[in-house]
């Protein structure tokens, strides 16, 4: 199911190791890891992109076949938006390039894009209905980010799919996709994982919630709104300090993930 194509040595650019690019090879590579060790993940399936730092052009992404526990940062290719390799070793899983080149390609908002079938949120995406209960803190982070694509259309094998998957993000930051999973978009890779992170724990802890049979207690609008406020001021750089501190983490116990 991988997607065609190393390019031509003619066409590899030797550019395409700046310390920019480096740094965001280590930054989406401890998503990576710190996703999967905390269970959000799926087998070798499930993808993070994230836009080539000075070229818009590009993508840095997850090569077929590998789990996210074994992605490091030299691992990850980076292709053109055609599906062309120009670094690395390996191809893009077929669904992971349809989806994410036509995200970066049509939402330009779409920086760093992750797409996982993480369970609790996952879970959320296959129910009748509005996936979040505006009912927790951490919900509240979401609140008017969220849209749903309720038109499952089996796999996105090719550029039309890719295309109506990223016409259904709207202005959304978080996509809920029904009977399939969700995509995450952000003005950074800390701010995707950031988002990425809080979702499924807010999704996680409605789960639970929802277990014990008894009625939720959602926020108000007008105060879910001005929560949603408060948080936004600083979300940026707790973003990047969460971020800072998962490769801290990853240091102590796989520090390969940088290499």
């Amino acid at each position: 199911m991988a997607h065609a194509l190393n390019a031509p040595a003619a066409l590899r650019n030797t550019s395409l190791d700046t310390p920019e690019i480096r740094q965001a090879r280590i930054d989406l590579a401890a998503c990576f890891r710190m996703a999967a060790k905390l269970g959000m993940h799926e087998g070798i399936c499930n993808h993070f992109s994230a836009v080539v730092p000075g070229r818009d052009d590009l993508m840095l992404v997850n090569p077929y076949g590998w789990a996210f526990s074994e992605v490091t940062a030299s691992r990850l290719l980076i292709t053109d938006l055609e599906g062309r390799v120009l670094a690395g070793d390996g191809v893009p899983e077929a669904t992971a390039f349809y989806i994410h080149a036509r995200l970066h390609l049509k939402n330009p908002r779409a920086r760093a894009a992750f797409h996982t079938h993480m369970p609790h949120a996952t879970a959320l995406a296959m129910l009748e209905g509005p996936p979040m209960v505006w009912a927790g803190q951490s919900a509240l982070k979401f609140y008017g980010r969220t849209t749903i694509d309720e038109n499952y259309n089996g796999l996105a094998l090719d550029n039309a799919e890719g295309d109506r998957i990223a016409a259904s993000m709207g202005d959304a930051d978080v996509v809920f996709m029904k009977n399939h999973g969700v995509m995450v978009i952000g003005a950074t890779i800390a701010e995707a994982w950031d988002d990425l992170y809080y979702l499924e724990r807010a999704a996680q802890a409605q789960w639970m919630a929802h277990a014990t049979g008894r009625p939720l207690k959602p926020v108000p609008p007008a105060l879910a709104q001005k929560t949603y406020d408060q948080m936004r001021e600083g979300d940026r750089e707790s973003a990047r300090l969460h971020l800072e501190s998962i490769k801290r983490i990853l240091m102590q116990e796989a520090p390969e993930f940088a290499e």
